[in-house]
């Protein structure tokens, strides 16, 4: 899920730090937006890092987006934590003179609010209006804890702690509709060698494939990515608890996996880019011009790797296959993707087209889904995770 953290100016800051943390362990995608007061207390490289997210307080970047207005619309829920007195009566007054302001008043998600201040503050009758009003037009409260402040008081105003804020996110969240649904996904690149040195490969990052693995564990999914040649920073996306990774390298090696995590999953997505084919032979010692000549590589074909896993499926499973393709036109780009569908026998199949600067290692994606029928399902355009939650959309329709 899509979730957008709000930081005001308070010294429990440093607890949304690991509240943070456990929503991007948990799968959620989580956009960070302090306020210019909260950086005071906890660093814009420390909520980077731990959301894996740029992170601005200003609503005149990345201004061809809208961001200021596209954080809180594409928000599965924002929560706001801590939430001082200043930033609630901010809420309450609708104003929205910073990034903060403007995603809360741009949002239709649940809004959850951890306020944090001293006792005085929290009990004073502006506050408690501005709380009542909050409420009354449905914001969630979890909190405040009676205990020990800042500067040594102690009574009602202390933050909850981030995993009593993450139990309150993850019951407005819902159990998500894959809950408990095995899941496994194959993404990246396959490399055929060619000698010790050289392979047979294509472009492919793996970051759809991976965007696919962290959207299905947020929906509540047990997942299994099966990753070829997938760089660190790529992969670390899905290094979460609800993500097994196995690591692949060959074609050879991405088809037994597969086989192997897919005797017990309920949809396996075939997401990966798989070489065609491979040499017939692998050169022990690197090839060299002094070798004399150009050396020819016999190749062979792989296996169809999806193709065998849609003939074995189990019953009620669902496999879903991934075609990249450079046709003249969008009516030729369906109609390739249609003769694949029904030639591999998958159930879904998302088709988009590449080229030298689109799809492989692009961080946006443009897709259309194919229905068991044929029929275009779906469509996305966007980020590789926009496009990873309208494929799960239709996997969901599909069971």
């Amino acid at each position: 899920m899509n979730i957008v953290v709000g930081v005001t100016g308070g010294i429990a800051a440093y607890k949304t730090v690991h509240l943070v943390r456990l929503l991007t362990k948990a799968g959620h995608d989580v956009t960070v937006v302090p306020t210019e007061d909260a950086l005071r207390f906890v660093g814009l490289p420390t909520w980077e890092a731990i959301s894996r997210h740029p992170v601005t307080t200003s609503v005149h970047e990345d201004v061809a987006r809208v961001r200021h207005v596209a954080l809180g619309q594409e928000a599965d829920l924002v929560i706001v934590a801590p939430a001082t007195a200043n930033s609630l009566a901010k809420m309450t007054a609708g104003i929205a003179d910073d990034l903060l302001g403007t995603t809360l008043l741009a949002t239709e998600a649940p809004v959850l609010v951890a306020p944090a201040m001293h006792t005085e503050m929290w009990r004073h009758p502006a506050t408690q209006a501005n709380i009542a009003t909050l409420q009354q037009r449905g914001v969630h409260l979890v909190g405040p804890a009676e205990g020990e402040l800042a500067g040594g008081d102690s009574g009602p105003g202390r933050m909850a702690e981030p995993e009593e804020v993450f139990a309150a996110a993850q019951a407005l969240l819902g159990p998500g509709d894959l809950a408990g649904v095995r899941v496994v996904v194959s993404a990246g690149g396959t490399r055929e060698p060619i000698d010790p040195v050289r392979f047979l490969g294509n472009r492919s990052s793996g970051r759809q494939g991976v965007a696919l693995a962290a959207e299905a564990a947020a929906r509540g999914a047990e997942v299994t990515l099966v990753a070829a040649n997938i760089s660190a920073d790529v992969l670390a996306a899905a290094r979460r608890p609800s993500i097994r990774v196995v690591p692949v390298g060959t074609a050879a090696e991405l088809s037994h996996a597969m086989q192997e995590t897919a005797a017990a999953a309920e949809v396996v997505m075939m997401a990966a880019a798989v070489a065609d084919y491979r040499p017939v032979t692998v050169a022990d010692r690197k090839l060299t011009k002094e070798h004399g000549g150009v050396p020819a590589i016999e190749l062979v074909e792989n296996e169809d790797i999806v193709a065998s896993l849609a003939a074995r499926r189990r019953e009620g499973q669902v496999i879903v296959a991934f075609a990249a393709e450079t046709p003249e036109d969008e009516a030729e780009m369906l109609a390739r993707a249609r003769a694949k569908q029904e030639r591999k026998g998958v159930d879904l199949l998302v088709v988009n087209e590449v080229g030298w600067e689109r799809g492989f290692e692009s961080a946006e994606n443009a897709v259309h889904i194919l229905g068991r029928s044929g029929d275009v399902a779906g469509t996305a355009t966007g980020s590789k995770r926009d496009v990873a939650a309208a494929v799960w959309d239709a996997v969901v329709r599909e069971r």
